[in-house]
């Protein structure tokens, strides 16, 4: 029998855990500020997407996560017209201000791997070429994943 009795949630538990466990392994061994970073990522770059295109990347998030992805989602006001690195950094930390010091850059890098990891390579591919140029430089190429 399953933990929660509920085969999806544990399999979105266990999915969502690997995927704190790798910010962990960049960030710091605190899975608080590892939700907080991945939430504060994927806000941001969900607010720099077109509706449509923000759906298709949730579709591809463990359901725990998708959840957290669309939390305070406005689609009326997305994309959003920042289209600066400093602009997309800026929203990420705003984002942690009530955690401990994070680098926004280093947390955006974080959660790149994580979803190049995780994701389908066509999506990932259709994600970063939605996002500023400058922001896109931050992605990996998922042509380059081993």
């Amino acid at each position: 029998m399953s933990a929660s009795g509920v085969a999806a949630f544990d399999k979105t538990l266990q999915i969502t855990n690997i995927w704190l466990d790798e910010i962990m392994e960049h960030q710091g061994p605190d899975r608080q500020l590892a939700w907080h970073i991945l939430g504060a990522v994927l806000h941001t770059v969900r607010d720099r997407l077109p509706a449509d295109l923000a759906a298709h990347l949730s579709a591809q998030l463990p359901l725990l996560v998708r959840g957290a992805y669309y939390d305070q989602y406005e689609p009326s006001k997305q994309p959003t017209r920042s289209r600066s690195l400093d602009e997309f950094l800026g929203q990420v930390k705003d984002e942690l201000a009530f955690t401990r010091p994070v680098d926004a850059k280093e947390a955006v890098q974080t959660v790149f791997h994580v979803l190049s990891h995780h994701l389908d390579p066509g999506e990932v591919r259709k994600v970063r070429d939605g996002l500023p140029a400058d922001v896109r430089a931050l992605w990996p190429d998922p042509a380059q994943r081993h």
